[in-house]
Order: C-alpha cells, then structure tokens, then sequence
C-alpha cells in the first residue's frame, strides 16, 4: 500500500525568539493507505498539534508534510482550506457545527462547497446519518442535542466528502463512559467499513488495542508504543 501521509523532520513551538517552547523536535511518521495509526501520549505532548499540522489547520516551523501526494508545508491559507475541503476530514473535540444550520445541513456543507448535485447531496446526508445514528434528528440544530451527538455529526460531515485522511483528536474526550465507548467503536466501524486512512490521538483502551500501528508522542517524537498499550479490551 501507498503512503498517505508522509512527514519529515517536523519540527514545531509555541511563541516565538527566546520565548518559544519546542514541541515537535525532528518528528518523522508514515500512514500508509487503509491504515488506522493511534497517537497516543501524555497531556501535552503534542498530540493536538501534530494532528493539527497534518490536517492542514497550521504550518510547522520546519520539516515536510505531504498528505494525498500534496504538499502542505508552504501552502498557503486559501490552497490548505481548500485542501482540507476536499481531501481531508477533521473530527475535534469541539464540533464546530454551525448553530443556525440543521444537523443535515451541517453534514452537508462540505458537499455544498464542492457544489455536489443536490440529489446526491441529500442521499449520501441521508446515509450518513443513519450510519451514525442521528436520522430521528436531522432537521434539529445541534445547539439541542448533547455533546456526544454533536460529536457523531462532526464525524458524518468529516466523512462526507470521502476523505483520503480522517484525522480525529481525543474521540471520547469529557464523554461519559459509554457515551466515549459509542462513539469509539462507531469511529472504528466507519473507517473499516470504507478501508478509509485513519490518523487519530488517543488514550482510550479499546481504541488503541484495534489499531494497526500505535505509536507514542514522547520528547517531541514518535516511538512505536509497547505492548502494554494494546491489552486487548472486552467490548462491552
């Protein structure tokens, strides 16, 4: 299988001159196609920013990051939107749903964006909310739904465009246990299901344990994780 995303000798801080505090020192990693890579760490490690910068959300200080043959170091604001639009699907703690829209139509807007028939716009809104279990409140805005809901709708839209990366930061972060656990094994499910390319940060268990590749963010690089990080947990 290809790569898909490819980062070399990444480097990255917060501030800037004198005041800035390395984060990311020389940080190399390879997703191949179909993979599902965990990123696992302590607080503060880092993990959020390099989603971040392979996302296409920040540009590093130094170092190459390629995702889908494109290179995203360099580009610029307009050329990362667009490409973040149509190549890669973000899910982060916050949701970022537009309040004045329904929770269709927040799926729905990347289509919109890539001017997507609307016929076929509504279908695939229609299929991807039934896979994340939110068609009884598709023409609800998500202001009135809880955090968890909210979350599987941020889910569907970073899904609907067919994204060649899913990059996901913290899927059951502040949920209740089964809330977290839910959203966990749907997260799963949807990429087996499309033999999607996964890049995810997270500490939950069960996660870690169906992984291809688990890796640690420690001292600003990655190490492949050790085996106690891939006890296999029970499904519930």
């Amino acid at each position: 299988m290809g790569a898909v995303v490819e980062v070399e000798d990444l480097h990255h801080s917060y501030g800037h001159g004198p005041e800035a505090v390395p984060v990311l020192r020389g940080l190399s990693l390879t997703v191949r196609q179909g993979e599902l890579v965990a990123v696992t760490g302590r607080p503060g490690a880092g993990r959020t920013t390099l989603l971040g910068l392979v996302g296409g959300l920040d540009t590093p200080v130094s170092g190459r990051i390629t995702v889908g043959g494109v290179r995203l170091d360099g580009l610029g604001e307009q050329e990362r939107l667009r490409l973040r639009r149509d190549r890669i699907g973000v899910v982060f703690p916050s949701p970022g749903l537009l309040p004045v829209l329904t929770v269709a139509e927040n799926v729905g807007v990347p289509l919109r964006l890539r001017n997507v028939p609307e016929a076929e716009r509504d279908e695939r809104v229609h299929a991807l909310l039934a896979e994340v279990g939110l068609s009884d409140v598709a023409g609800r805005r998500p202001d009135g739904l809880g955090d968890a809901r909210r979350r599987r709708a941020a889910l569907a839209r970073a899904l609907a465009v067919r994204p060649v990366l899913l990059v996901v930061d913290e899927p059951p972060v502040l949920l209740g246990a089964d809330e977290g656990r839910a959203l966990t094994e749907l997260l799963h499910t949807a990429v087996r299901r499309r033999s999607a390319t996964a890049l995810v940060a997270t500490r939950d268990p069960w996660l870690l344990a169906r992984a291809d590749r688990v890796l640690e963010l420690r001292d600003g690089r990655l190490r492949e994780a050790g085996t106690d990080l891939r006890t296999l947990p029970a499904s519930p």
